[in-house]
């Protein structure tokens, strides 16, 4: 697994390369100190995975995840947001802007690791439950909407895409809908390329800032 490391701390970069390249499978390519570069780096070497800090000097996180996430160069790379809070405003628009998860800096150095290795096989670095939970908790404190952006989809295709917001698995999802888990992931791939969601976590946000699920109410808003 090929490794990025961008924050303007040279201390915390020094720290996560030292535990990352400890491991085997692990190689750090590349180093930057604000997301600018961070951008012209992940295209340089193209890395699975760019540890991505929130906070930064010339580009910010939410920007320079932005900017990878639109270049279909980079469709292969997965952004993980570094941050010293948990889920706040920042972490959420990352997470909008196609980030597939987020670490707190202080994070045990097994889940770190852990965390590198699931964005890597290009999985939601949060279990969908977890996900969920987070943003269900911030977009509660958000003004209510009625359900937008949603038209593209299929009836199905939005039932689908309401599940994956309550936290459901792609099996869950087919066991609920009964269908085969092969097309309950059709379904979830065909909503993500027609909603521009990058990962399931990114889905999981549209899910909930469309409307579609409303937070603490666990049900889907038109079932």
């Amino acid at each position: 697994m090929r490794v990025l490391l961008v924050d303007d701390q040279a201390l915390i970069r020094a720290g996560f390369r030292a535990l990352l390249d400890a491991e085997d499978d692990i190689e750090v390519v590349g180093e930057a100190a604000d997301g600018r570069q961070g951008v012209a780096l992940a295209l340089a070497h193209r890395p699975d995975v760019v540890l991505l800090d929130v906070q930064m000097p010339v580009l910010d996180g939410i920007e320079a995840t932005a900017q990878i996430a639109a270049d279909p160069r980079l469709s292969g790379v997965h952004v993980v947001i570094l941050t010293n809070y948990g889920l706040d405003e920042y972490v959420f628009n990352a997470l909008r802007a196609g980030a597939a998860g987020f670490l707190v800096k202080d994070t045990e150095p097994e889940d770190l690791l852990h965390g590198v290795r699931v964005a890597a096989r290009g999985d939601a670095l949060l279990s969908p439950a977890i996900t969920r939970t987070l943003i269900g908790e911030y977009v509660s404190r958000r003004p209510a909407v009625a359900p937008t952006g949603l038209d593209v989809l299929t009836n199905r295709e939005r039932e689908v895409v309401g599940l994956v917001g309550r936290g459901l698995s792609n099996d869950e999802i087919a066991a609920d809908r009964v269908i085969s888990p092969t097309t309950a992931k059709t379904h979830v791939s065909r909503a993500m390329v027609k909603l521009g969601a990058r990962d399931r976590a990114q889905l999981v946000v549209l899910a909930y800032e469309s409307g579609l699920v409303v937070p603490g109410g666990g049900g889907i808003v038109g079932r």
